[in-house]
């Protein structure tokens, strides 16, 4: 089972920066180029100068990451940044409205020390996404010259004992000691559970405990998870004089199904660069695969599939080309001789199912899609439909949401989903709190 522990966080320091909206910025995998220029030049100070570094005309190879490892240890001289006095794990709220809805909702969980170990469907700590080398080598080069976790990893676990929603409302009682409204309008609160033998310690090692009674599913940041396996290896060569070093533990968001259920997003699939003659030929070979409804207009296939969409796992999709709209409904005995090897719930999901629409029916096999030419991706349905229309896509095919439970699914059977299979609303905050590893 994991080991949770509470830690000391780096953190701004309000009274060196009293505006906490200008220094904060969501995890670096979803930040653009403009995006990045916008928060940089919000603030000398804010996070994405060390969690995102650029290269500037005349650097050196890898100059980038030393420089962010400079500005990190200028703003812990300066002030800007400044230690916890005390371990603890930092329960973390975030109000929002679900997209596409004006319903609101909030969720709790808490960011703590998670100590490393392999990923394994048997182990304490379990994966549902395959990552990719690239992105790896950027969190590492980082990781080992800053020695510190920017973005947290966020971590599912299930609560066997039914204590962590009221042991998380204790620690939310008072005060936050941070609090910010990000740019999507979402609410993000932050609070400290402090460690240590009195009675307020004792609280934070129960649910440290509680946490650690079930095994945790990456929900996100795996590349961060692998690149700290790796940077931990690495340190452990040398002689170790602790049993828990700082480096063989990772900073992680923990969030469980009552108090922290995930909101997950379609990813929906459009298709490029296929001629008139292609995608009828897609056209035609799709009741191979599925039961067909046609003539379906925009407004009802933005009801199944827009953000406001439930479900998922169904096998249904929405499809657009010039011609209009369709409601596609998988034949799943169809499926079976091309699923690919694996679990139930691999086999199960509705974007392995489009996975083997798309190499059956327009040649995209994985090899095609990661070359990013092929095939794009958007989370907004409408964009989907309206590039097909304005000429600049060829065909979209619109998903449902992933459920939560076939993450956990999943991963319990030792596989992965392929990629862009899930995302996860809204994103913890990069900055609120740092974990230096020392």
């Amino acid at each position: 089972m994991p080991a949770i522990r509470p830690f000391r966080a780096l953190r701004y320091s309000p009274e060196v920066v009293p505006d906490l909206a200008a220094v904060v910025a969501p995890p670096y995998d979803v930040i653009d180029a403009s995006l990045r220029r916008r928060l940089a030049a919000r603030d000398a100070r804010n996070i994405v100068h060390v969690d995102l570094p650029v290269d500037e005309p005349g650097d050196l190879e890898d100059e980038r990451y030393r420089r962010a490892a400079h500005l990190l240890a200028a703003w812990r001289g300066d002030g800007t940044l400044h230690r916890d006095p005390r371990p603890a794990v930092y329960p973390y709220e975030q109000v929002y409205a679900v997209p596409g809805t004006d319903r609101r909702v909030s969720r709790r969980g808490v960011f703590a020390r998670v100590v490393l170990e392999p990923l394994s469907a048997g182990g304490g700590v379990r994966a549902h996404e395959r990552t990719l080398s690239g992105p790896k080598e950027d969190r590492y080069k980082l990781l080992r010259a800053t020695n510190v976790n920017t973005s947290p990893v966020v971590g599912m676990y299930e609560d066997p004992s039914g204590t962590v929603p009221s042991l998380l409302e204790r620690g939310t009682a008072g005060a936050p000691i941070a609090a910010v409204t990000d740019d999507d309008g979402v609410e993000h609160r932050l609070w400290a559970m402090p460690g240590g033998h009195d009675e307020a310690g004792a609280a934070t090692a129960e649910l440290c405990a509680a946490i650690g009674r079930s095994p945790i599913t990456l929900a996100d940041g795996h590349h961060r998870y692998e690149t700290a396996l790796r940077y931990a290896s690495e340190r452990r060569t040398g002689h170790v004089l602790e049993d828990e070093p700082a480096w063989g533990q990772i900073l992680m968001l923990l969030l469980e199904p009552v108090a922290g259920p995930l909101t997950v997003l379609a990813t929906h699939r459009v298709l490029l660069g296929l001629d008139e003659a292609a995608v009828d030929r897609f056209v035609a070979g799709l009741p191979e695969l599925f039961e067909i409804q046609r003539d379906v207009p925009r407004e009802a296939l933005l009801a199944q599939f827009g953000p406001a969409s439930g479900g998922g796992n169904e096998g249904r999709f929405g499809f657009w080309t010039r011609h209009g709209g369709a409601i596609l409904d998988a034949r799943r005995v169809a499926f079976e001789r091309w699923l690919p090897p694996g679990g139930e719930a691999l086999r199960r999901l509705d974007v392995t199912l489009v996975g083997v629409a798309l190499e059956r029916l327009a040649g995209l096999d994985p090899e095609a899609i990661a070359g990013g030419e092929r095939l794009a991706y958007t989370r907004d349905a409408a964009e989907a439909i309206d590039w097909v229309a304005g000429g600049s896509a060829s065909a979209a095919l619109l998903l449902q949401p992933t459920p939560a439970s076939a993450i956990l699914a999943v991963a319990a059977e030792g596989d992965v989903m392929p990629q862009k299979s899930t995302y996860i609303y809204p994103k913890a905050l990069t900055g609120l709190v740092i974990n230096p590893l020392e």
